[in-house]
């Protein structure tokens, strides 16, 4: 086989397995954001997604001081489909919290992933 047809190979094999990579729903920001210390609780959590999602198979779960489970409302759609808000049940307290979210985009693709917020005493 030629250089240039080996090459002209790697490069279409690169190009779909990018492709593939490039259709999951990537978290681009969060209201509260990664690693962030906030002076006030906030009264829901924004994730915005790179793509449209599929809101029945979409959620986060908040976890506070102790591992306690924080109560969520129903997450809702907004931008587009792309950003998943989901409106807090109580007030959070002081202490370190993580945000497990799992989203299905529209073009059927699973994604999840976590981070962490503080909010001061």
């Amino acid at each position: 086989m030629t250089n240039s047809r080996f090459t002209a190979l790697l490069l279409a094999a690169l190009l779909c397995f990018a492709g593939r990579a490039l259709a999951h729903a990537h978290l681009t920001d969060s209201l509260p954001a990664d690693k962030a210390t906030v002076a006030a609780a906030p009264a829901e959590i924004d994730l915005h997604f790179s793509e449209e999602l599929n809101i029945k198979f979409s959620g986060a779960k908040i976890t506070g001081p102790g591992k306690a489970s924080v109560k969520t409302g129903d997450p809702v759609l907004v931008d587009e489909g792309k950003t998943l808000k989901v409106p807090l049940s109580e007030r959070l307290g002081p202490g370190a919290y993580s945000v497990d979210w799992h989203v299905l985009s529209t073009d059927g693709h699973k994604s999840n992933g976590n981070y962490s917020f503080v909010v001061k005493p």
